[in-house]
Protein backbone atom coordinates (compact mmCIF):
# COMPACT_ATOMS: atom_id res chain seq x y z
CA UNK A 1 0.00 0.00 0.00
CA UNK A 2 3.00 2.16 0.95
CA UNK A 3 4.34 1.59 -2.50
CA UNK A 4 1.01 2.61 -4.24
CA UNK A 5 0.88 6.07 -2.42
CA UNK A 6 4.81 6.63 -3.54
CA UNK A 7 4.04 5.92 -7.05
CA UNK A 8 1.28 8.11 -6.91
CA UNK A 9 2.50 10.32 -4.90
CA UNK A 10 5.60 10.32 -7.74
CA UNK A 11 3.59 11.05 -11.05
CA UNK A 12 1.61 14.15 -8.92
CA UNK A 13 4.65 15.64 -8.53
CA UNK A 14 5.35 15.38 -12.13
CA UNK A 15 2.05 16.42 -13.36
CA UNK A 16 2.26 19.81 -11.07
CA UNK A 17 6.32 20.15 -12.57
CA UNK A 18 4.45 19.67 -16.04
CA UNK A 19 2.18 22.45 -15.14
CA UNK A 20 4.07 24.67 -14.22
CA UNK A 21 6.85 24.45 -16.80
CA UNK A 22 3.88 25.50 -19.34
CA UNK A 23 2.66 27.99 -16.98
CA UNK A 24 6.06 29.86 -17.52
CA UNK A 25 7.22 28.48 -21.31
CA UNK A 26 6.55 32.13 -23.80
CA UNK A 27 3.80 31.23 -25.89
CA UNK A 28 3.79 30.64 -29.47
CA UNK A 29 3.31 33.32 -31.84
CA UNK A 30 0.74 32.23 -34.35
CA UNK A 31 2.77 33.81 -37.28
CA UNK A 32 5.39 30.83 -36.23
CA UNK A 33 2.22 28.60 -37.08
CA UNK A 34 2.45 28.38 -40.92
CA UNK A 35 2.02 25.47 -43.91
CA UNK A 36 4.12 25.39 -46.64
CA UNK A 37 1.46 27.39 -49.35
CA UNK A 38 2.03 30.09 -46.95
CA UNK A 39 5.41 30.18 -46.60
CA UNK A 40 6.69 32.70 -49.54
CA UNK A 41 8.99 35.47 -48.20
CA UNK A 42 10.14 38.15 -50.56
CA UNK A 43 13.89 37.68 -51.44
CA UNK A 44 15.94 40.00 -50.16
CA UNK A 45 18.94 39.91 -52.85
CA UNK A 46 19.19 42.89 -54.03
CA UNK A 47 20.18 42.37 -57.94
CA UNK A 48 19.63 44.52 -60.76
CA UNK A 49 15.62 44.00 -62.48
CA UNK A 50 14.38 44.25 -65.96
CA UNK A 51 10.79 43.69 -65.73
CA UNK A 52 9.28 43.33 -69.03
CA UNK A 53 6.01 43.97 -70.71
CA UNK A 54 6.84 44.03 -74.36
CA UNK A 55 9.36 41.33 -76.40
CA UNK A 56 12.34 42.83 -78.08
CA UNK A 57 11.34 41.60 -81.31
CA UNK A 58 8.02 41.26 -82.76
CA UNK A 59 6.39 37.54 -82.29
CA UNK A 60 4.21 34.30 -83.05
CA UNK A 61 1.98 32.77 -80.37
CA UNK A 62 1.74 28.79 -81.36
CA UNK A 63 -0.59 28.12 -78.80
CA UNK A 64 -3.14 29.68 -77.87
CA UNK A 65 -7.51 29.32 -77.12
CA UNK A 66 -9.93 31.03 -78.20
CA UNK A 67 -13.28 29.08 -77.60
CA UNK A 68 -15.55 31.96 -78.56
CA UNK A 69 -13.65 34.00 -81.67
CA UNK A 70 -17.07 33.71 -83.87
CA UNK A 71 -18.47 36.41 -81.72
CA UNK A 72 -15.24 38.10 -79.88
CA UNK A 73 -14.12 41.08 -79.97
CA UNK A 74 -11.52 41.25 -82.05
CA UNK A 75 -10.39 44.64 -81.78
CA UNK A 76 -9.66 43.98 -78.25
CA UNK A 77 -7.34 41.55 -78.76
CA UNK A 78 -5.55 42.98 -81.69
CA UNK A 79 -5.16 45.97 -78.79
CA UNK A 80 -3.61 43.06 -76.22
CA UNK A 81 -1.29 41.60 -78.92
CA UNK A 82 -0.03 45.19 -79.81
CA UNK A 83 0.97 45.84 -76.92
CA UNK A 84 3.13 43.03 -76.23
CA UNK A 85 4.92 43.09 -79.63
CA UNK A 86 2.69 40.04 -80.87
CA UNK A 87 2.03 40.45 -84.49
CA UNK A 88 0.16 36.91 -84.89
CA UNK A 89 -1.64 34.59 -82.98
CA UNK A 90 -2.53 31.10 -83.65
CA UNK A 91 -5.86 29.88 -82.00
CA UNK A 92 -5.58 26.26 -81.92
CA UNK A 93 -9.27 25.90 -80.91
CA UNK A 94 -10.71 26.34 -84.07
CA UNK A 95 -13.08 23.11 -83.85
CA UNK A 96 -13.69 22.99 -87.50
CA UNK A 97 -16.61 22.74 -89.65
CA UNK A 98 -19.54 25.39 -88.98
CA UNK A 99 -17.86 26.24 -86.02
CA UNK A 100 -14.20 27.06 -87.46
CA UNK A 101 -16.28 28.69 -90.44
CA UNK A 102 -17.68 31.33 -88.21
CA UNK A 103 -14.47 32.17 -86.73
CA UNK A 104 -12.67 32.59 -89.84
CA UNK A 105 -15.58 34.96 -90.68
CA UNK A 106 -15.21 37.16 -87.70
CA UNK A 107 -12.06 37.45 -88.19
CA UNK A 108 -12.37 38.71 -92.02
CA UNK A 109 -15.12 41.31 -91.06
CA UNK A 110 -12.66 42.64 -88.61
CA UNK A 111 -9.92 42.52 -91.10
CA UNK A 112 -7.66 41.08 -89.57
CA UNK A 113 -6.74 37.87 -91.60
CA UNK A 114 -2.82 37.95 -91.12
CA UNK A 115 -3.02 38.69 -87.65
CA UNK A 116 -5.24 35.95 -86.55
CA UNK A 117 -4.45 32.31 -87.19
CA UNK A 118 -6.71 29.14 -86.76
CA UNK A 119 -5.89 25.22 -86.47
CA UNK A 120 -8.87 23.58 -86.55
CA UNK A 121 -9.86 19.89 -84.75
CA UNK A 122 -11.41 16.93 -85.31
CA UNK A 123 -13.67 14.35 -83.22
CA UNK A 124 -11.70 10.64 -82.86
CA UNK A 125 -14.59 9.54 -80.20
CA UNK A 126 -16.50 8.46 -83.38
CA UNK A 127 -13.60 6.73 -84.97
CA UNK A 128 -15.73 3.36 -85.54
CA UNK A 129 -18.42 4.63 -87.24
CA UNK A 130 -18.08 3.29 -90.91
CA UNK A 131 -18.18 6.65 -92.39
CA UNK A 132 -15.84 8.22 -89.89
CA UNK A 133 -12.62 8.83 -92.27
CA UNK A 134 -14.35 9.62 -95.03
CA UNK A 135 -16.21 12.15 -93.31
CA UNK A 136 -12.91 13.23 -91.22
CA UNK A 137 -11.08 13.74 -94.23
CA UNK A 138 -13.20 16.03 -96.02
CA UNK A 139 -13.52 18.36 -92.82
CA UNK A 140 -9.97 18.58 -93.07
CA UNK A 141 -9.85 19.91 -96.96
CA UNK A 142 -13.12 21.87 -96.07
CA UNK A 143 -11.81 23.31 -93.22
CA UNK A 144 -8.04 24.12 -95.10
CA UNK A 145 -10.15 25.43 -98.16
CA UNK A 146 -11.51 28.23 -95.71
CA UNK A 147 -7.99 28.78 -94.15
CA UNK A 148 -7.34 26.40 -91.30
CA UNK A 149 -3.45 26.44 -91.30
CA UNK A 150 -3.13 23.12 -89.00
CA UNK A 151 -4.58 20.43 -86.85
CA UNK A 152 -4.70 20.66 -83.37
CA UNK A 153 -5.16 17.55 -81.20
CA UNK A 154 -5.82 17.69 -77.75
CA UNK A 155 -4.68 15.50 -75.01
CA UNK A 156 -7.69 14.30 -73.79
CA UNK A 157 -7.86 12.16 -77.54
CA UNK A 158 -4.94 10.36 -76.37
CA UNK A 159 -6.04 9.90 -73.11
CA UNK A 160 -9.75 9.53 -72.36
CA UNK A 161 -11.46 9.21 -75.51
CA UNK A 162 -13.06 5.44 -75.93
CA UNK A 163 -14.10 3.67 -78.66
CA UNK A 164 -17.27 2.23 -78.59
CA UNK A 165 -15.92 -1.13 -76.73
CA UNK A 166 -14.42 1.36 -74.09
CA UNK A 167 -11.05 0.97 -74.89
CA UNK A 168 -9.06 4.24 -74.94
CA UNK A 169 -8.20 5.15 -78.66
CA UNK A 170 -4.60 5.51 -78.59
CA UNK A 171 -2.99 8.57 -80.74
CA UNK A 172 -0.88 5.89 -82.77
CA UNK A 173 -3.90 4.04 -83.70
CA UNK A 174 -3.89 2.43 -87.17
CA UNK A 175 -7.06 4.20 -88.37
CA UNK A 176 -5.21 7.84 -87.63
CA UNK A 177 -2.45 7.07 -89.64
CA UNK A 178 -4.72 8.72 -92.96
CA UNK A 179 -5.41 11.73 -91.20
CA UNK A 180 -1.76 12.79 -90.44
CA UNK A 181 -1.17 11.75 -93.97
CA UNK A 182 -3.87 13.68 -95.11
CA UNK A 183 -2.02 16.62 -92.97
CA UNK A 184 1.07 16.11 -94.44
CA UNK A 185 -0.62 16.09 -98.42
CA UNK A 186 -2.01 20.02 -97.34
CA UNK A 187 1.04 21.32 -95.64
CA UNK A 188 -1.05 21.14 -92.23
CA UNK A 189 1.38 20.81 -89.00
CA UNK A 190 -0.22 18.96 -86.52
CA UNK A 191 0.09 20.37 -82.75
CA UNK A 192 -0.11 17.84 -80.80
CA UNK A 193 -0.54 17.82 -76.71
CA UNK A 194 0.17 14.01 -75.43
CA UNK A 195 -0.13 13.44 -71.53
CA UNK A 196 0.94 15.68 -69.08
CA UNK A 197 3.64 16.61 -66.56
CA UNK A 198 5.16 12.97 -65.38
CA UNK A 199 5.03 14.04 -61.79
CA UNK A 200 1.29 13.73 -62.50
CA UNK A 201 1.49 9.90 -62.70
CA UNK A 202 3.30 9.83 -59.13
CA UNK A 203 3.05 9.37 -55.53
CA UNK A 204 2.01 12.21 -54.29
CA UNK A 205 4.20 12.52 -51.30
CA UNK A 206 6.95 14.49 -49.76
CA UNK A 207 8.93 13.74 -53.64
CA UNK A 208 6.86 15.05 -55.97
CA UNK A 209 7.68 18.40 -57.23
CA UNK A 210 3.77 18.98 -58.29
CA UNK A 211 2.83 18.50 -54.42
CA UNK A 212 1.03 21.39 -54.57
CA UNK A 213 -0.29 21.76 -57.42
CA UNK A 214 -2.18 18.26 -56.88
CA UNK A 215 -3.20 19.46 -53.94
CA UNK A 216 -4.55 22.19 -55.14
CA UNK A 217 -6.52 20.88 -58.24
CA UNK A 218 -6.73 17.11 -57.38
CA UNK A 219 -8.45 16.17 -60.46
CA UNK A 220 -5.07 16.23 -62.17
CA UNK A 221 -3.55 13.26 -60.19
CA UNK A 222 -3.34 9.98 -62.12
CA UNK A 223 -2.15 6.70 -60.86
CA UNK A 224 0.45 4.91 -62.03
CA UNK A 225 -1.22 3.37 -64.74
CA UNK A 226 -4.43 5.87 -65.86
CA UNK A 227 -5.12 5.54 -68.55
CA UNK A 228 -1.39 4.39 -68.89
CA UNK A 229 1.74 4.47 -67.97
CA UNK A 230 2.87 8.01 -68.63
CA UNK A 231 6.12 6.83 -70.90
CA UNK A 232 3.26 4.53 -72.78
CA UNK A 233 0.94 7.75 -73.88
CA UNK A 234 4.30 9.80 -74.43
CA UNK A 235 5.90 7.01 -76.71
CA UNK A 236 2.60 6.91 -78.54
CA UNK A 237 3.04 10.06 -80.16
CA UNK A 238 6.86 9.86 -81.11
CA UNK A 239 5.54 6.26 -82.96
CA UNK A 240 3.71 8.83 -84.80
CA UNK A 241 5.93 10.88 -85.71
CA UNK A 242 8.28 8.29 -87.13
CA UNK A 243 5.46 6.47 -89.09
CA UNK A 244 4.84 10.13 -90.74
CA UNK A 245 8.22 11.74 -91.82
CA UNK A 246 5.83 13.95 -94.15
CA UNK A 247 4.02 15.36 -91.61
CA UNK A 248 4.97 18.09 -89.48
CA UNK A 249 4.48 18.19 -85.75
CA UNK A 250 4.61 20.57 -82.85
CA UNK A 251 5.17 18.68 -79.51
CA UNK A 252 3.44 20.75 -77.29
CA UNK A 253 4.85 21.64 -74.18
CA UNK A 254 8.24 20.78 -75.36
CA UNK A 255 6.78 16.78 -75.41
CA UNK A 256 7.09 17.21 -71.39
CA UNK A 257 10.99 16.90 -71.90
CA UNK A 258 11.61 20.87 -70.06
CA UNK A 259 13.24 18.90 -67.32
CA UNK A 260 15.45 16.76 -69.06
CA UNK A 261 16.51 18.89 -72.05
CA UNK A 262 19.57 16.26 -72.92
CA UNK A 263 16.68 13.53 -73.73
CA UNK A 264 14.63 16.02 -75.44
CA UNK A 265 17.58 16.66 -77.83
CA UNK A 266 18.53 13.27 -78.61
CA UNK A 267 14.62 12.65 -79.58
CA UNK A 268 14.69 16.22 -81.76
CA UNK A 269 17.80 14.28 -83.27
CA UNK A 270 16.04 11.17 -83.84
CA UNK A 271 12.60 12.97 -85.66
CA UNK A 272 13.68 15.81 -87.82
CA UNK A 273 9.73 16.20 -88.58
CA UNK A 274 9.04 17.18 -84.57
CA UNK A 275 9.32 20.68 -83.43
CA UNK A 276 8.59 21.88 -79.87
CA UNK A 277 7.12 24.67 -78.25
CA UNK A 278 7.79 26.19 -74.78
CA UNK A 279 3.94 26.80 -73.69
CA UNK A 280 3.26 26.85 -70.15
CA UNK A 281 6.71 25.67 -69.01
CA UNK A 282 9.08 28.52 -69.43
CA UNK A 283 9.99 28.30 -65.41
CA UNK A 284 11.58 25.14 -66.59
CA UNK A 285 14.29 26.75 -68.58
CA UNK A 286 14.43 29.44 -65.87
CA UNK A 287 15.96 27.20 -63.28
CA UNK A 288 18.73 25.71 -65.46
CA UNK A 289 19.94 28.81 -67.44
CA UNK A 290 23.13 26.98 -68.60
CA UNK A 291 21.54 23.86 -70.01
CA UNK A 292 18.61 26.05 -71.18
CA UNK A 293 21.03 28.42 -73.06
CA UNK A 294 23.20 25.34 -74.30
CA UNK A 295 19.68 23.81 -74.99
CA UNK A 296 18.57 26.58 -77.53
CA UNK A 297 21.97 26.97 -79.32
CA UNK A 298 21.87 23.87 -80.38
CA UNK A 299 18.13 23.61 -81.25
CA UNK A 300 17.33 27.39 -82.50
CA UNK A 301 15.75 26.06 -85.45
CA UNK A 302 13.08 23.32 -83.96
CA UNK A 303 11.55 25.98 -81.19
CA UNK A 304 8.69 28.08 -81.04
CA UNK A 305 7.13 30.33 -79.04
CA UNK A 306 3.93 29.45 -77.46
CA UNK A 307 2.34 30.27 -74.51
CA UNK A 308 -1.03 28.10 -73.78
CA UNK A 309 -3.46 30.17 -71.50
CA UNK A 310 -4.18 33.81 -72.43
CA UNK A 311 -3.75 35.90 -70.09
CA UNK A 312 -1.92 39.09 -71.38
CA UNK A 313 -0.04 39.45 -67.86
CA UNK A 314 1.90 36.67 -67.65
CA UNK A 315 3.41 36.93 -70.74
CA UNK A 316 5.97 39.30 -69.31
CA UNK A 317 7.72 36.64 -67.59
CA UNK A 318 8.37 34.95 -70.49
CA UNK A 319 10.34 38.16 -72.54
CA UNK A 320 12.12 38.63 -68.78
CA UNK A 321 13.41 34.67 -68.72
CA UNK A 322 13.78 34.76 -72.82
CA UNK A 323 15.66 38.12 -72.82
CA UNK A 324 16.77 39.55 -69.92
CA UNK A 325 20.11 38.74 -67.47
CA UNK A 326 17.92 38.92 -64.05
CA UNK A 327 19.14 36.81 -61.19
CA UNK A 328 16.39 34.86 -58.59
CA UNK A 329 12.76 36.21 -59.91
CA UNK A 330 9.76 34.39 -59.26
CA UNK A 331 6.99 32.59 -62.04
CA UNK A 332 4.24 33.77 -61.84
CA UNK A 333 2.18 30.33 -60.40
CA UNK A 334 3.74 28.78 -57.44
CA UNK A 335 2.35 26.08 -57.61
CA UNK A 336 4.02 25.02 -60.67
CA UNK A 337 7.07 26.58 -59.79
CA UNK A 338 8.27 26.81 -56.08
CA UNK A 339 12.02 27.42 -56.98
CA UNK A 340 13.21 30.84 -58.47
CA UNK A 341 14.52 31.73 -62.07
CA UNK A 342 16.99 33.56 -63.98
CA UNK A 343 17.05 34.63 -67.31
CA UNK A 344 18.70 33.21 -70.08
CA UNK A 345 19.76 36.26 -71.75
CA UNK A 346 19.24 34.52 -75.18
CA UNK A 347 21.64 36.07 -77.97
CA UNK A 348 19.32 38.35 -80.61
CA UNK A 349 19.71 35.72 -83.40
CA UNK A 350 17.82 32.84 -81.50
CA UNK A 351 15.47 35.27 -80.03
CA UNK A 352 14.36 36.08 -83.89
CA UNK A 353 13.97 32.37 -84.42
CA UNK A 354 12.06 31.14 -81.22
CA UNK A 355 9.46 34.70 -81.46
CA UNK A 356 9.28 34.02 -85.21
CA UNK A 357 11.52 33.06 -87.85
CA UNK A 358 10.52 29.62 -87.06
CA UNK A 359 6.95 29.83 -87.17
CA UNK A 360 6.90 31.01 -90.96
CA UNK A 361 8.91 28.37 -91.97
CA UNK A 362 6.92 25.64 -90.20
CA UNK A 363 3.22 27.24 -90.57
CA UNK A 364 2.16 28.04 -94.16
CA UNK A 365 0.94 31.06 -95.21
CA UNK A 366 2.53 33.76 -92.63
CA UNK A 367 2.30 37.20 -93.51
CA UNK A 368 6.04 37.49 -93.90
CA UNK A 369 5.75 41.15 -94.17
CA UNK A 370 4.54 41.94 -90.61
CA UNK A 371 8.45 41.22 -89.59
CA UNK A 372 12.22 41.61 -90.00
CA UNK A 373 13.76 39.87 -91.98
Amino acid sequence: MASIMRITLFFLVLSLAGQLRAQNRPAIDSSLRMDFERYDPPSTLVTPEHPMTRAGFPFIDVHSHHWRMAEQDLDLLIRQMDSMNMKIIVNLSGRGGLALKGMMDNIKKYGYENRIVCFTNIEIRSIDADDWLENTLKQLEYDHSIGARGLKIYKSQGMDNTDKNGNRIRINDPRLDPVWEKCGELGMPVLIHSADPKSFWEPLDENNERWLELKLHPGRKRSADNPAPWETIIGEAHDVFRKHPRTNFINAHMGWYPNDLAKLGQLLDEMPNMYVEIGAVISEFGRQPRMANRFFQKYQDRVLFGKDAYNPEEYHTYFRVLESDDEYFPYYKRYHAFWKMYGLDLPDEILKKLYYKNALKLIPGLDKKLFPK
